[in-house]
C-alpha cells in the first residue's frame, strides 16, 4: 500500500513537515537518513546541519534558561541517554532537533533510519528505493534533504567543527566565543563577503583568506568589504591548517602563499568560517526534478513549495539558496505539508 506522504530528510524542514502532516492525519513516513561513516564525512547524518552546531540563540521560543528538566521529560529515554550534557543556557542544535523529532513522533510520525538512494518520479505512485534495499511507494513526497556546507577538506577543519569551525556566520557569529575576538573567513565570493561583513558586528578583526588577488564577488559586495576598517584581506593565500587545542578549540590558522608555497604565516583567531558555498543534497533525484542553475531545487509556483513534478514538494535548504536559516526551513516545512495535504485532497487521494 502506498504511503500518502513520504518526507525525505530530517532537519528543521523535515520535522516541521512531519508535525503538520501528522496533525492532518496523513500518517507521514520520514526517512531520516542512515548513520554511516560516509554521511558523517559529508555532514549528512540524521537531524540535519543544525545537529552539527552547538548553541542556538536565534530560534524563537528558546531563550537562555534552564531546559534540562524539559529535555528529560520530553525526549524518548533511549535517545536522551545518548545526548551530551546540556551546556547550561538556551538550547543546542542537537537538542532542538531531538525536540522536533520527538514532537513529530508524538503526533504519530513513523521513521526509517535509512538513506534514499533513488526515486522514480515518472509514474504514480512514486517509487522510492533505500540504502537497505527497501522499496516503497508514495502518493506524495516532500524533499527536505537540505544542503551541506562545503569545506576545504582539511583534517583539522573536521577536528574543530563546533569548536570554532563554522560555515554559518549568521547562526554562530554572535556566540560568546567569537565576540571581540579575531576571526577568519575563507572564500572570495558573495557569500564570503556577506559572512565577513556580518562578523564585523561581533569580532575585533575579520581576516579574509583568498587564493587570488581579486574577489569573485560582485563589485558592490567587494567594495563594501574593502572599505570596512575591521576587515583585513590576505590575498594570494590558502589555509594550510586550522590550529587549536582540545580544550580551547580554534586558536589560529596557518596560511600558505598560493604563489610561493614555501611562504607561510600564522594568524591568531578564535574562529574559522568556511564561506565557499553549499551543495544541495539532490543526487538521489537523478535530474527528475527541475533545478536552478546553482543546483538547488526550483520552486515552480510563487510562494508555494511545488516542484516541477506534480505531487513532489520541496522544503528547506535543498531549495532555499537565499535565507538558509533553521527558522525559514521550518516555515517552508510547514508550507510543504499543507501543500501536500491540499494536493492529495484535490486529487481525492487524502
Amino acid at each position: 500500500m502506498a504511503e500518502r506522504v513520504v518526507i525525505i530528510g530530517s532537519g528543521p524542514a523535515g520535522w516541521t513537515a512531519a508535525i503538520y502532516a501528522s496533525r492532518a492525519n496523513l500518517e507521514p513516513l520520514v526517512i531520516e537518513g542512515a548513520i554511516t561513516e560516509d554521511n558523517r564525512q559529508k555532514g549528512t547524518l540524521p537531524l540535519g546541519q543544525l545537529a552539527l552546531t552547538t548553541e542556538v540563540e536565534n530560534f524563537p521560543g528558546f531563550p537562555a534558561g534552564e531546559i534540562v528538566p524539559y529535555l528529560d521529560s520530553s525526549i524518548n529515554k533511549n535517545r536522551r541517554m545518548m545526548m551530551v550534557d546540556h551546556m547550561g543556557e538556551g538550547v543546542t542544535g542537537p537538542e532542538l532537533m531531538e525536540l522536533m523529532r520527538q514532537q513529530a513522533v508524538n503526533f504519530g510520525t513513523r521513521i526509517k533510519t535509512d538513506d534514499v538512494v533513488s526515486v522514480d518520479l515518472s509514474k504514480h505512485p512514486f517509487q522510492i528505493k533505500t540504502l537497505a534495499g527497501e522499496e516503497l511507494e508514495a502518493l506524495s513526497i516532500i524533499v527536505a534533504t537540505g544542503a551541506r556546507a562545503n569545506y576545504l577538506g582539511l583534517e583539522s577543519e573536521d577536528k574543530y567543527k563546533n569548536m570554532g569551525v563554522s560555515a554559518c556566520a549568521v547562526c554562530d557569529g554572535a556566540l560568546p566565543r567569537f565576540r571581540q575576538k579575531p576571526l577568519v573567513v575563507v572564500g572570495g565570493g558573495d557569500s564570503a563577503m556577506e559572512e565577513a561583513d556580518y562578523l564585523t558586528k561581533f569580532a575585533s578583526t575579520v581576516y579574509i583568506v583568498h587564493r587570488r588577488d581579486e574577489f569573485r564577488a560582485s563589485k558592490i559586495m567587494a567594495e563594501r568589504v574593502l572599505k570596512n576598517p575591521k576587515i583585513d584581506v590576505k590575498w594570494n593565500s590558502v589555509i594550510d591548517e586550522v590550529l587549536g587545542t582540545d580544550t580551547e578549540g580554534v586558536t589560529g590558522v596557518r596560511i600558505r602563499s598560493s604563489i610561493n608555497e614555501n611562504e607561510t604565516d600564522e594568524l591568531e583567531v578564535a574562529g574559522y568560517f568556511a564561506a565557499i558555498g553549499h551543495t544541495p543534497n539532490v543526487d538521489f533525484l537523478d535530474g527528475q526534478v527541475e533545478l536552478k542553475e546553482n543546483g538547488y531545487i526550483k520552486w515552480t509556483v510563487p510562494h508555494r513549495s511545488n516542484t516541477s513534478v506534480e505531487g513532489v514538494f520541496a522544503a528547506g535548504d535543498v531549495a532555499d539558496d537565499y535565507y538558509k536559516q533553521a527558522i525559514t526551513a521550518a516555515g517552508s516545512g510547514c508550507a510543504a505539508a499543507l501543500d501536500a495535504e491540499r494536493w492529495l485532497a484535490l486529487k481525492e487521494l487524502h
